[in-house]
């Protein structure tokens, strides 16, 4: 149990890598916040940990709207006292876009969910965190942020920014009992794709010109494990790093 005791906040944890993380949590001992824009879905994944007797509630919350960030954090601490663990998980893709077909739009939809909504919730976690000196912030990145060409313009730019903004906590409050780390996960068997409508044809054939030499797509139980790792005491000595998880895709 090596979250007992622990209260954790996942967002976009409906699903995918999300539902996966929030469930391991409760298998080791914490209470989560099952955060999602689907609240229906967030409900299924708050019975199952139930039935397999853990503690957690659902919180509908959309992190690029400030409000609703905040409103997950009252609910959280008047649920469980606290607030222990952070997971930035909450994520959408961009269509494989390239710099030459971006608008706007698109630019500023992806950076408000990938990019300020982490900056809102951990601005938000260390409120909780600064004064108890301790707290732990984990930030799903992805391959896609530190190489080039994983997926579009935009959603490379906002995971390059997740990570920056993860060494940037990581070292400014280590002083004070708080880590925050990243996961850059490469190919995982989700529903991000989900998220994405009309790729671009140029984006999307530039983007996969990788996928050849990728050994295998993973699951997201495993990208759960690593988070739970630095979720842990057994990482105490791990701070602001990005933690590659792809089966080795990216050394070659």
């Amino acid at each position: 149990m090596r979250l007992s005791g622990k209260s954790a906040i996942v967002t976009g944890a409906a699903s995918g890598m999300g539902k996966a993380i929030a469930e391991w949590f409760a298998r080791e001992g914490a209470m989560v916040v099952v955060s999602d824009l689907n609240v229906n879905h967030a409900a299924t994944v708050v019975k199952q940990i139930e039935e397999s007797g853990g503690k957690a509630i659902a919180v509908q919350a959309n992190v690029a709207v400030e409000d609703d960030v905040r409103r997950l954090f009252e609910f959280a601490t008047s649920a469980f006292g606290t607030v222990d663990i952070l997971v930035n998980n909450a994520g959408i893709m961009d269509n494989f876009v390239p710099a030459a077909e971006l608008t706007d739009d698109l630019w500023e939809k992806v950076f408000a969910v990938n990019t300020t909504g982490t900056m809102r919730t951990t601005r938000k976690a260390l409120e909780i965190f600064v004064p108890k000196k301790a707290g732990v912030i984990i930030n799903i990145a992805s391959a896609g942020g530190l190489f080039g060409s994983r997926a579009g313009a935009a959603y490379t730019a906002s995971k390059h920014a997740v990570v920056g903004f993860t060494k940037n906590v990581g070292y400014q409050y280590a002083s004070l009992g708080i880590r925050c780390n990243a996961i850059a996960p490469g190919g995982v068997n989700t529903n991000i794709s989900a998220t994405m409508t009309a790729p671009s044809p140029f984006g999307a054939e530039r983007a996969m010109a990788g996928m050849a030499i990728n050994p295998r797509v993973g699951e997201p139980e495993e990208i759960a494990k690593v988070a739970l790792f630095l979720a842990s005491d057994e990482s105490s000595f791990v701070n602001g790093t990005t933690v590659t998880a792809d089966a080795g895709w990216t050394a070659y």
